[in-house]
């Protein structure tokens, strides 16, 4: 068998292929096709991944995805840390990205830390993954968001059996008022600064489209979807709107939002932001210029995409 050089390039090569090969569980000669690889050359590339240890039942490697890119990303955004996972044909890629955050923080999160996470599909999965590691290290989890419901069901299909500290509120109440009133609740009000005091922060990143979470969670209209888009919306993380320069801006359904607002997400430390696809390359790139994120967990595709729009 050839010996591969231990430097940066094969790794991240061996990365990619083992991702592909054990978590998409795509054949060799799939993994030899997608990467223009010979069905040989992934052979010995998973043997010297698993003689070296950088492959054991997992993808024992710092590196899941695509060394250059994660740089550039980092550099150009000036990122804390990026993970950048490889694109994979016909795959979901809210699973994928979900996976890929839980991977990060499994290598992350030290026993008793803690964890706050907003909602949507792609934080959903990853929580279903992280279940087993929050009993062995006993992390405490904190949700950045009213909402009971989504964080409920989020925790029962993820089998978690650690008590979650979830705000005791609708996302979105019925009037402004309301909302102050709850937001000043001892209860409420010291759940939230947990929240912001967590370890790892971890949320996704919004679309402006009818298929958004927020539509699908019936927190806004599809008819409300483009007045938005016109005035400038760009994105939304945790039901925050933002426009394409990642600013808040000042839209009537903020003051019945319970939660963290961007301005309080923005001053903490190790927010990590999830998410990848076509439709989220805009909200994304807003996000990041708005300095919202420390981390981005993306795939390849939409990196790529982020780099040469950050080019215009």
């Amino acid at each position: 068998m050839e010996e591969l050089a231990p430097n940066e390039t094969d790794e991240a090569l061996l990365a990619r292929v083992a991702w592909l090969y054990y978590n998409d569980g795509l054949t060799q000669s799939e993994v030899g096709h997608q990467l223009n690889l010979s069905r040989i050359k992934v052979s010995r590339l998973l043997d010297a991944g698993r003689a070296s240890g950088l492959i054991e039942v997992r993808i024992n490697s710092r590196q899941q995805g695509c060394l250059e890119i994660e740089t550039r990303l980092q550099e150009r955004f000036r990122l804390k840390d990026c993970r950048v996972i490889p694109d994979s044909t016909g795959s979901d890629v809210d699973a994928r990205i979900g996976q890929a955050a839980a991977n990060y923080l499994m290598q992350k999160l030290a026993p008793g830390d803690s964890l706050a996470v907003g909602w949507g599909a792609t934080v959903s999965n990853a929580i279903r993954v992280l279940g087993h590691v929050v009993h062995e290290r006993r992390i405490e989890l904190f949700s950045l968001t009213g909402g009971v419901q989504t964080y409920v069901q989020g925790m029962r299909e993820a089998h978690w059996d650690r008590t979650p500290n979830i705000i005791p509120a609708p996302l979105v109440v019925s009037t402004p008022e309301l909302a102050a009133a709850l937001l000043r609740e001892p209860a409420i009000s010291s759940l939230l600064n947990q929240a912001i005091a967590a370890d790892y922060k971890l949320v996704g990143i919004g679309g402006i489209s009818e298929q958004a979470t927020v539509v699908a969670q019936g927190y806004i209209t599809a008819g409300e979807i483009e007045p938005l888009r016109r005035s400038g919306a760009r994105g939304d993380v945790l039901c925050r709107f933002y426009d394409r320069t990642g600013q808040d801006m000042e839209l009537p359904l903020h003051e019945r939002v319970i939660g963290v607002d961007l301005v309080q997400l923005r001053d903490c430390e190790q927010v990590i932001g999830a998410a990848g696809g076509p439709n989220k390359v805009t909200p994304i790139l807003a996000a990041l210029r708005g300095q919202i994120l420390d981390i981005l967990v993306t795939d390849e595709s939409t990196a790529l995409s982020l780099l040469d729009a950050a080019e215009d």
